[in-house]
């Protein structure tokens, strides 16, 4: 029997991130929302934690391939990913912007995690590693990227253009996605770490954007850019197939949850403040009240805590099966397209009944419908993770259905 009470500690974890995202990302979310590309000097404190700046070396005893599930209760595990989804959560509902700006918390650093060596991991793991995936011509497509990897002796060389890199002014690395042979399609797609200072691997520009403006967004260009040939995440063959590219994209079984938990985190903090303008305009939410007796403000306040619930529970079970080992693509695409498409959904709700609270900057609701809208988009567009579902729940692979 599946048992939905959260463990006391982990409950204890979650109010205590939660406390910090009420103390420290909320009092300065609108600081930096207006100041766009301004590092958050107050997130220097996270550098001194050791989770950011010390990644435990992976044990090959543990590395197996993903395992079916058993059956056996007694050998599940609440382990580092959930742990890492209910702190994601809470930290979002101060402020998305924010926790994507926490020192040495890149999605790069999630790429070294998921697939670096332990050489790799010594080397990198105490710096700030952001991800290059999208092109001018690429985007949720990543197996049509068009940057190139030649090795040359001792050496990869890298040309092409990298935009909408997260991290891109304040990471110290990059994990850049190049083909190294074009007509394998996928299987050719590969990662490197570039480090910044690299001759060749120049910052272009950064972006403005709509939403999670206190998170720097940037392009990068690489002419003729050289790194070591172990700098490769993973194997340089090329495998027939897409067996390589596979290896690529395990990353995103990792990190779609944790994209999925901020949204969470944002509808949250959305219905929070909705129920909150609710009591102070003397409404009186009663779970008792029969359905067919209740306002339309009131069905869609418990409508949208319903999807919350929804949303929380496919996010927990993506990073519940990651913590026992257990294959969960399908899991992380159906959390990552169910929270991203609801929490933009709820948020601009929550605008449209507050009214001129709703749309006024005096308060953080319209930030919040602003910010929800990437988290339907990165990572993966919506669209994209419904076709990995059709394809997981059809038995078809890319070619077979597009």
């Amino acid at each position: 029997m599946i048992d939905l009470n959260m463990p006391e500690k982990v409950e204890t974890m979650q109010n205590n991130m939660k406390n910090l995202a009420r103390s420290m990302f909320r009092p300065i979310s609108r600081k930096y929302d207006e100041a766009e590309h301004e590092y958050p000097k107050e997130l220097d404190f996270f550098r001194n934690l050791p989770i950011m700046n010390k990644p435990k070396k992976k044990d090959p005893a543990k590395a197996a391939a993903p395992k079916k599930p058993s059956g056996d209760e007694a050998s599940a595990k609440l382990g580092a990913n959930l742990g890492l989804i209910f702190s994601t959560e809470a930290l979002c509902w101060g402020d998305a912007a924010l926790l994507l700006s926490l020192p040495n918390a890149g999605l790069g650093n999630a790429a070294l995690l998921a697939v670096g060596t332990d050489e790799q991991i010594e080397r990198f793991g105490k710096k700030w590693i952001a991800m290059a995936i999208t092109e001018p011509q690429s985007g949720s497509d990543s197996g049509s990227i068009c940057t190139t990897a030649a090795l040359d002796g001792d050496e990869w060389v890298l040309n092409g253009e990298k935009i909408f890199v997260t991290c891109a002014e304040r990471s110290d690395a990059v994990v850049v996605w190049a083909t190294v042979d074009k007509a394998a399609g996928k299987a050719g797609v590969k990662s490197f770490l570039v480090e910044k200072g690299t001759p060749g691997f120049k910052l272009e520009k950064l972006e403005h954007k709509l939403g999670i403006r206190a998170s720097d967004t940037g392009t990068f260009l690489l002419n003729n850019c050289r790194i070591p040939k172990n700098n490769i995440l993973g194997s340089a063959e090329v495998k027939q197939g897409t067996e390589g590219f596979k290896g690529v994209m395990k990353t995103f079984d990792n990190t779609r949850p944790l994209v999925a938990a901020m949204a969470n985190g944002i509808a949250a903090a959305a219905i929070d403040f909705l129920k909150e303008q609710l009591e102070k305009s003397g409404a009186k939410l009663d779970y008792k009240q029969n359905v067919h007796n209740l306002d339309s403000v009131e069905k869609a306040y418990y409508r949208m805590e319903a999807e919350l619930e929804a949303m929380r529970l496919l996010t927990w079970r993506a990073a519940w099966m990651a913590d026992n080992q257990q294959s969960n693509n399908l899991e992380a695409s159906m959390s990552k397209a169910k929270a991203g498409r609801m929490a933009t959904l709820i948020t601009q709700e929550v605008c449209d009944i507050c009214g001129p609270l709703g749309f006024s900057r005096k308060y953080l609701a319209e930030k919040w419908m602003r910010d929800s809208k990437i988290m339907d988009i990165f990572e993966g567009t919506g669209q994209i993770q419904h076709l990995i579902v059709a394809r997981n729940v059809l038995k078809l692979n890319s070619s077979e259905l597009r």
